[in-house]
Parts: structure tokens; C-alpha cells; sequence
């Protein structure tokens, strides 16, 4: 099927690990004709564990096609089938496979956001179905040359970033006692914070203070994301307050926003700057109420990842920084935030920054101290 063993073991670690296949799961699997050997290997080892493998598959510039050629009707059209199966199916893995990483670099915002209202049942169906374990769902990425290229990379030298982030390179024997081990050292972590209230973010290019009070922190040890290794949490909603300046440019749909500083009180962004793309930060800070809020906060734990690649997949996950999402939280730590967008953003915090947790200090310079 493939002469890459790399990419039968990083079959292995999604159906085995991260979506947990057993006899009789209704699968989808979502991705680009571009991801066509990662593919073949999921879908033949799914039967091999006794599921049930549906392919959607697109062809890689069909989402530039659709906004092309779609009317307000299309847009606003809830597609049949992948409702379908959020809402009923078990378990749902989805292999990003771009081969041009700015198809939609100029489709209009206004578009982009009325498609974002469309598909908004079927993120909440992700997102709540998870929570209640009733839908094991997994993302991940299949070494393109157009994401190597965004990474500055060669394809090669980008393939071997890829599987060693996920522990599916040769050097690891065995992944899955590899991705047992993040789960345990990130539980020490997670004790270190949870149960506490006031947390204090200090750096350069960071001077917050957020409530964790009565929230839960998750240990994101390749379950849901695959690379991984990030605690997360959703900060009481009204309790940010102060600014950030966020060192790495944010994407979302396609479009990079660079520079963007934030200013919070009360949990609300009152204040949104940016050196590219700021009228698209407004444009997607307004699609609804919850944007302006932050849905998540996190700190990223995996120094396999110690460079920023264009995808957030990756990105958020850096050793050494931590990342907050403006719009819908995760209900299972505890967030109410609800929006149609989960817009990530990350800060670096390896030089002259610390982590304070009421008034004990827990990280300094992108290490936790225990």
C-alpha cells in the first residue's frame, strides 16, 4: 500500500490511539485526494480493527471552487452527510491535505463568515458530542510540498518534522507508550494548576490575568489532535483582563493576520490592532457575541515542534509558549463560550516570562517547575 513505513505507524497511532476504533465504529474519514497513501493505510486498518471506514474526500481546490461559484442559498446550506455522521457516527478522523494554503486569500470575509454560520451545527456537534465521549474525533496533516513551503522548508526535511512531532519517525519504537508518557508528565502539570483561581500570564509580550476557578484542565496526549501536547483549559469568561501581544501571525480560513495585539477587560477584547489584515481581525472579532471572548487557554508542551510552520495544528503545540482562542470554548473543561469561530493565537514565552498561579509561581521561561 505505501513503501513509507512512517506512514503505516502514523495509521497505527490515529485508529489505535487517537480514535480508539472497535468493531462495528462508523468512521469518516475527511480529507484531500492530495493524502491518498495516509488514506488508503486509515481506511485498511480501520476494517482491519472491525470498522465501518466513509470516505469524504475533496479534490484540493474545491473549497476555492465553492466560494467562486456558490450563492447565498449554498452558503448557507448545512451539508447533508457530514451533519449525518457528527451527529451519529462514533468516531470521525480528518487528514489535512492542502496544496495551496492561500486558495482563499481573497474570498471576501463577509463569505467566509456566512459559510462559518452554516457549518456551526456541526461544530457543536463535534464539540459536544466529544465532551459526552459519544464521537472520538481526531485531526490531523499529511506532509504537502505547499505546507513545507509555508514551514520554509524542503519536503523532505519537512516529512521527518511531521513524523517526529507525531512519535511516527523510525527512532520511535513504540508511539503509543511514547504518547503514554506526554499523558503522565502533562497529569503533573494539570495538578500543579487545576482547583486554584487566579492565574497571571507575565512576559514581554504578555501582562494578563485570567480565573481558572471551578474550570477543568485537559491532557491533550494525541486523543483529539495528532502531533499534540498542550494542557488546556477555558478561563472563566469575564475574568481576563490586561494585554497581549501575540509573537507569531494568526490564521484562520486561509488568511495570516500579523502582529496582532489584544486588550481584554472583563473578559472582552476592547482593543484589536494588527500589522496585516486588521480589518479582517474586526471582521471575524464581530461574526458574534462570543468572538470577543476567549474560549480556551493553553500552554504547548511539545518540544519535538520548536518552530512555527503556518498550522496552527503544529503551532500551538510549540515547547515553550502558550495559545488562547477567541470564541467557542470546550464545554468538558467547563467554558460557556459560544461562537461560530475557535480562532487560536500564540505567544512565546521561552525568554523573561513566567506563569504565576495565586501567586505561586509554576512556569518560568517555556518550563513548568515542579
Amino acid at each position: 500500500m505505501t513503501d513509507d513505513p512512517r506512514i503505516q505507524k502514523f495509521a497505527q497511532i490515529l485508529v489505535d490511539h487517537s480514535a480508539r476504533i472497535e468493531p462495528g465504529d462508523r468512521v469518516l474519514i475527511e480529507s484531500t485526494t492530495a493524502a491518498e497513501p495516509l488514506v488508503k493505510a486509515v481506511y485498511a486498518t480501520i476494517l482491519d480493527r472491525g470498522g465501518h471506514p466513509h470516505l469524504q474526500l475533496t479534490f484540493p481546490d474545491q473549497k476555492k471552487i465553492f466560494f467562486d461559484h456558490a450563492n447565498n442559498a449554498q452558503l448557507d446550506f448545512t451539508p447533508t452527510f457530514t451533519k449525518l455522521a457528527y451527529d451519529e457516527f462514533e468516531s470521525r478522523i480528518r487528514i489535512h491535505a492542502e496544496t495551496d494554503l492561500h486558495a482563499l486569500a481573497d474570498v471576501p470575509p463577509e463569505k467566509q463568515s456566512r459559510r462559518q454560520q452554516a457549518m456551526a451545527p456541526i461544530l457543536r456537534a463535534q464539540m459536544w458530542r466529544g465532551a459526552e465521549h459519544n464521537f472520538k474525533w481526531v485531526t490531523t496533516l499529511f506532509p504537502t510540498q505547499a505546507y513545507a513551503d509555508a514551514a520554509g522548508m524542503l519536503l523532505d526535511e519537512y516529512q521527518n518534522f511531521v513524523y517526529r512531532a507525531c512519535f511516527a519517525d523510525a527512532e520511535t519504537e513504540d508511539p503509543v507508550a511514547k504518547w503514554r508518557e506526554f499523558q503522565t508528565r502533562q497529569a503533573e502539570y494539570i495538578e500543579r494548576i487545576e482547583g486554584h483561581d487566579r492565574v497571571e500570564v507575565r512576559g514581554p509580550n504578555v501582562d494578563l490575568v485570567l480565573s481558572i476557578k471551578g474550570r477543568r484542565f485537559r491532557n491533550s496526549y494525541g486523543r483529539h489532535n495528532m502531533p499534540d501536547g498542550e494542557i488546556y483549559t477555558g478561563p472563566v469568561e469575564d475574568s481576563v483582563n490586561g494585554w497581549v501581544r501575540f509573537t507569531y501571525p494568526a490564521i484562520i480560513h486561509g488568511r495570516v493576520v500579523e502582529g496582532v495585539e489584544l486588550t481584554f477587560k472583563k473578559g472582552k477584547v476592547i482593543k484589536a490592532t494588527a500589522k496585516t489584515n486588521e480589518d479582517f481581525l474586526h471582521e471575524m472579532l464581530n461574526v458574534d457575541k462570543g468572538a470577543k471572548y476567549v474560549g480556551e487557554w493553553a500552554v504547548g508542551t511539545n518540544f519535538n515542534i520548536d518552530r512555527f510552520t503556518g498550522h496552527i495544528l503544529f503551532d500551538e503545540k510549540i515547547g515553550g509558549s502558550f495559545h488562547m482562542a477567541l470564541g467557542a470554548g470546550y464545554p468538558e473543561t467547563g467554558s460557556v463560550n459560544r461562537s461560530i469561530i475557535h480562532w487560536d493565537m500564540i505567544c512565546d514565552m521561552r525568554e523573561d516570562s513566567v506563569i504565576m498561579v495565586d501567586g505561586e509561581l509554576v512556569y518560568r521561561n517555556g518550563e513548568f517547575v515542579l
